[in-house]
């Protein structure tokens, strides 16, 4: 089994992870997946997040979202903004799998809820097409349909999995990945998780250390290498504090800081997206008595800091327990191939950064 971040010494920010430091440290939070390996071009998958195991059409969470380049196909996103909330689990897979994925969510969707005329199916993308086969379609309704029904709670998968399966980050093989922050009491005692899909670029920093630079390998080395810029990555953060839609959609934007400690360069073909929502079950839609207060804003400052602290070691996670995978160009019939990060390497560049 590959390192995660923190066995390697990485230990980004100030607060200590949840338990198992996953997004499923959020009490509740179920997630799925299927990684999808056909032949020699099929390198694809779909992760699902679920808020909660119960019926999410009749008892919907608060959300927000935020964007910083909008470069994507997120369906349903004009409807968590307008509505700030979800209805149906967020599920995460390539960009020409989003339409199969929405049918899929909605199919699943109405079978639990007869009444339904309308579901608003929430499906995140990144474009794995440097290694997965992305014209041939692989992802099926099938697929999808058991990345939701297996979801479960617990450690989750990380690297190259799911809809991390082809994708590409910082010219490394980037993936999923997770983590998660726990608040001390007197800051309210609240768990923040992040789930990420990484397939974006830029000149990778490791809890402050340059590594891109270190191994050689960065946007705009020499004024000419493009090609480690562009991609995009979807964001999903849970807390079980009990936020409104307004601060949720605060805290998805500061999880973008936790994207730039990392290197990001935010590319113009960069599709930057973050999803935040609340498990607390006074907030949730329509709430047993009513909605509750929403959390201070003057109280939002310490979650701001958790979750740029989860998500930059979430990408770190997608990076460190990413596998190198292999695929044949269709049209080409040449072989594709995309490295792992070197393990040894970056303990050498982090032993020379940090020596004892």
């Amino acid at each position: 089994m590959k390192p995660r971040a923190r066995e390697l010494g990485l230990r980004p920010g100030q607060f200590a992870p949840g338990k198992l430091n996953a997004i499923t440290d959020v009490a509740g939070v179920l997630v799925g997946q299927v990684t999808k390996l056909e032949g020699e071009g099929i390198r694809s998958g779909v992760t699902a997040i679920l808020p909660h195991g119960g019926n999410l059409y009749a008892e919907r969470v608060p959300a927000g979202l935020a964007v910083i380049n909008g470069y994507g196909k997120l369906a349903g996103a004009t409807q968590l903004q307008e509505l700030g909330e979800l209805e149906t689990p967020i599920v995460l897979t390539n960009t020409l799998a989003v339409g199969r994925a929405v049918e899929a969510l909605v199919d699943w969707t109405l079978e639990r809820n007869p009444q339904a005329l309308s579901v608003n199916a929430v499906v995140g993308e990144t474009n794995d097409g440097r290694l997965n086969d992305i014209r041939a379609r692989g992802i099926v309704d099938e697929d999808v349909l058991a990345a939701l029904n297996s979801a479960r709670d617990g450690a989750v998968e990380e690297g190259s999995v799911g809809a991390g399966t082809g994708t590409v980050a910082f010219g490394w093989k980037g993936g999923i990945g997770t983590s998660s922050r726990k608040l001390p009491a007197a800051l309210g005692g609240f768990t923040v998780g992040a789930l990420v899909q990484s397939n974006y670029g830029g000149a990778l920093v490791m809890d402050g250390v340059p590594m891109g630079r270190a191994l050689g390998k960065f946007y705009l080395k020499e004024h000419a290498d493009k090609g480690d810029a562009d991609g995009s990555v979807m964001v999903v953060i849970a807390t079980d504090a009990p936020l409104s839609d307004r601060n949720l959609g605060r805290l998805a934007l500061r999880s973008m800081a936790g994207l730039a400690r990392t290197g990001a360069a935010f590319s113009d073909g960069s599709g930057d997206y973050a999803i935040a929502f609340s498990t607390h079950p006074q907030v949730r839609r329509p709430a047993p008595e009513g909605m509750v207060a929403d959390w201070p804003n003057e109280k939002m400052s310490p979650l701001f800091v958790a979750v740029a602290e989860a998500v930059e070691e979430a990408v770190l996670n997608s990076l460190l327990r990413a596998t190198t995978v292999e695929s044949r160009d269709p049209a080409t019939g040449k072989k594709r191939k995309v490295e792992a990060i070197d393990i040894e390497a970056v303990r050498a560049v982090l032993s020379a950064h940090r020596p004892e």
